[in-house]
């Protein structure tokens, strides 16, 4: 175990301190007063690693990570678990935009609110499976042409009883999505559908609802009180006519 004071650190500098530690074999860093830095635990590898970040870590948190575990104990900003393979990422706080993008695996648990564009892209490898779950609300293009995966948006955050952002799923074309609460089905892109989600389905997303309960230290029945709906693609080639005649 290492603990790094980053005040004041280049984003470089800390990197590099993280990669020569896991050469010498450390599993737990402790990165104190972190302020932006970029490209925290991006591509690094190691299902034991864990890397706990005090302070407001900058863009790329965790892009192209292989396995890892990073705890944000704060806000993060955009772009985290960019075309990330494997791992998590615990982050106690909000999120930026563009998280999850083209992700190809892991999980991304954030216990707030992200921004625009969540999930674009998103898309599963082989047979992993990416997860991202948001314990708020999110901005407007959520889920834009999601490929893969599943997104599970919790809005447990307010009282209100729909979700409010715009343009849902808009190219969708692959993964499901979860919801807690409904949405104006006239904001939702054409090429989706919306389901009640029956008792296969919350089985199905369970132990994920479980592992997040458990990572922000919540009652996994003040999750689950709830009926979840579901959206799933109508085709998974939306725009083929753009392309043939036929």
């Amino acid at each position: 175990m290492i603990t790094i004071d980053a005040a004041g650190m280049h984003y470089k500098e800390l990197n590099r301190l993280i990669r020569d530690g896991i050469e010498r074999g450390v599993k737990k860093f402790f990165l104190e007063n972190v302020n932006g830095q970029y490209y925290i635990g991006d591509g690094i590898q190691g299902d034991d690693v864990v890397i706990t970040v005090n302070g407001v870590p900058g863009n790329d948190l965790g892009a192209f990570m292989d396995g890892p575990t990073i705890i944000a104990n704060n806000n993060v900003q955009d772009n985290v678990g960019n075309t990330m393979n494997a791992g998590r990422i615990l982050i106690n706080g909000d999120a930026g935009d563009v998280v999850g993008y083209g992700m190809r695996g892991g999980r991304i648990y954030i216990s707030g609110n992200a921004g625009y564009r969540v999930g674009i892209h998103m898309k599963g490898y082989n047979e992993q499976m990416p997860v991202i779950i948001i314990g708020g609300k999110v901005g407007s293009f959520f889920a834009e042409y999601m490929a893969g995966g599943i997104i599970i948006l919790l809005g447990m955050n307010d009282d209100s009883e729909e979700f409010d952002s715009e343009y849902f799923a808009s190219g969708m074309h692959g993964g499901i999505i979860y919801l807690r609460k409904k949405i104006d089905f006239s904001k939702y892109s054409k090429e989706v559908e919306l389901y009640e989600a029956d008792a296969k389905d919350v089985s199905s997303i369970g132990k994920y609802l479980t592992e997040y309960a458990e990572s922000f230290n919540i009652p996994v029945e003040n999750i689950t009180d709830k009926p979840f709906y579901k959206i799933v693609p109508s085709s998974a080639r939306p725009y083929a006519h753009l392309y043939t005649s036929a």
